[in-house]
């Protein structure tokens, strides 16, 4: 196993300290290696998001254009849909 010395602002340390002294983990080495998986792991999803669904609808916007709305039409979809699910609530 590697070893590597890094420098972290003080509100952090007292954040893995804290998780170290909360018994969640054994020490400071495990918080860090599992803030890294969990940044990958992050990182992994959004390049699937980008890839299987931003990029696809990018490129049919492109081949279609009149299928698409503007940045008004579509906010105002959202706030309509959300009038009426916060009515649909209140009935």
């Amino acid at each position: 196993m590697g070893s590597m010395t890094v420098n972290l602002p003080d509100d952090i340390v007292a954040l893995v300290e804290a998780k170290v002294a909360s018994g969640e983990y054994l020490n400071e080495s495990d918080v860090v290696r599992d803030g890294l998986l969990t940044l990958a792991a992050q990182d992994d999803a959004l390049d699937r998001w980008l890839r299987d669904d931003v990029v696809p609808s990018c490129n049919e916007m492109k081949a279609n254009p009149e299928k698409s709305v503007s940045l008004e039409e579509a906010f105002d979809g959202f706030r309509r849909h959300v009038r009426e699910t916060a009515a649909r609530l209140k009935a």
